[in-house]
């Protein structure tokens, strides 16, 4: 019971780790004058896309619910898209 609680912990860990490498975490500490404001609107960026793919992909595995799954996975992924629009400010 308690292995399985610190692995569901680590799984979390390790893509807050990997999303924040992703979204370039060593940007604003190498260049002067840059603020990580922009490393946690990227992290939250990439956290709004991994919950979309995640309900998409239940999409995929549910019988009863999948209708539901798709459409909140497809908005959810759309938010993302248009919150990298706007901090690109390409909106």
């Amino acid at each position: 019971m308690i292995g399985s609680k610190i692995l569901s912990v680590s799984k979390y860990i390790y893509l807050i780790v990997f999303f924040s490498l992703l979204s370039g975490v060593f940007y604003p500490l190498i260049e002067k004058g840059t603020s990580a404001n922009s490393v946690v609107i990227g992290v939250l960026i990439l956290f709004f896309g991994l919950a979309g793919a995640v309900l998409v992909y239940k999409a995929s595995t549910s019988e009863k619910r999948q209708k539901p799954y798709l459409i909140a996975g497809f908005s959810i992924l759309a938010i993302a898209l248009l919150l990298i629009f706007a901090v690109t400010g390409r909106l």
